[in-house]
């Protein structure tokens, strides 16, 4: 065990993504062998699994490393709501602050750029779907990367290199599940619904997790990370969700991208030229 903690010590984001990853490509090889290639996006088996990935190692770890008291430090994190109103509006608006105006910008060139909240002749099916679905994804995803990785990167490393390579490790994380979706049964890869979907995980997520972890430096709540989490996917996956595919969502996502950065350099050039909090945040 202390081996193992050792390990855990010194390559934490590894560990965690190692049987994240496990977990939840294990749950798409049950459902390939039962369902074959493509797998339905809405098949339970694979859903299920995705997303106990995350959950389940971070308390997993959290338990072994840190015991009792790190699930009760762990507790207390997720349902810390006393924070300033101000990061639960940074955590909710940001991403439809940003996605909005570029979609209805692109959309002047192409309707496929409309969001479905304006196309779809059922708004209220849309918004609970994208509410009700961004909530779970949030919650247990975040149990993971919030509750034990981000905490643990932070010791060591700045936000910016924190959340770059939470980033990087969540986007990598959706490519199995991606792939298995869209595949033929012959092994053919459809390229416009796999390719993009590469680009949003390389370039989107991981300028998205480095304001994540500029939230949670500041306010140390795995509720408003959960909150900030729905927010990206209900607006990107849901209710904001453009019909292009192909290469113009490709195009889409760069943008998206490159704005989020654009919001990364301004938080940088308020808070002095830096990230970082000038409070030290606590051990997990």
């Amino acid at each position: 065990m202390t081996t193992l903690k050792a390990f855990i010590k010194k390559y934490p984001a590894l560990t965690y993504f190692t049987l994240t990853l496990a977990i939840s490509t294990g749950g798409i090889f049950i459902a390939v062998g039962r369902e074959g290639m493509p797998i339905d996006r809405y098949s339970l088996i694979p859903i299920l699994s995705l997303f106990a990935g995350p959950s389940a190692a971070g308390l997993l770890l959290t338990g072994i490393f840190d015991g009792k008291k790190g699930l009760r430090d762990f507790g207390s994190r997720l349902f810390r709501w006393q924070v300033s109103v101000r990061w639960y509006a940074v955590a909710i608006l940001i991403t439809p602050l940003v996605v909005t105006p570029i979609l209805l910008s692109l959309s002047l060139l192409s309707p496929d750029f409309l969001p479905a909240i304006i196309t779809t002749s059922d708004k209220v099916a849309l918004l609970s779907l994208g509410i009700v679905a961004g909530l779970v994804g949030g919650f247990l995803e975040e149990l993971g990367w919030t509750g034990f990785a981000v905490p643990r990167l932070r010791l060591r490393y700045s936000i910016l290199t924190t959340g770059l390579i939470v980033g990087l490790l969540w986007g990598a994380w959706h490519v199995p599940i991606t792939f298995a979706a869209t595949v033929s049964p012959s092994g053919a890869i459809s390229l416009p619904l796999f390719l993009p979907p590469l680009f949003f995980y390389a370039a989107v997520l991981p300028v998205f997790r480095v304001l994540m972890v500029w939230v949670y430096d500041h306010t140390e709540s795995l509720l408003v990370a959960i909150l900030m989490h729905w927010s990206l996917s209900a607006s990107t996956f849901t209710i904001l969700q453009p019909p292009a595919i192909g290469t113009p969502l490709i195009i889409y996502y760069l943008i998206l991208a490159a704005a989020l950065c654009v919001v990364v350099a301004a938080v940088a050039v308020a808070n002095g030229g830096q990230l970082e909090s000038r409070v030290v945040s606590r051990t997990p």
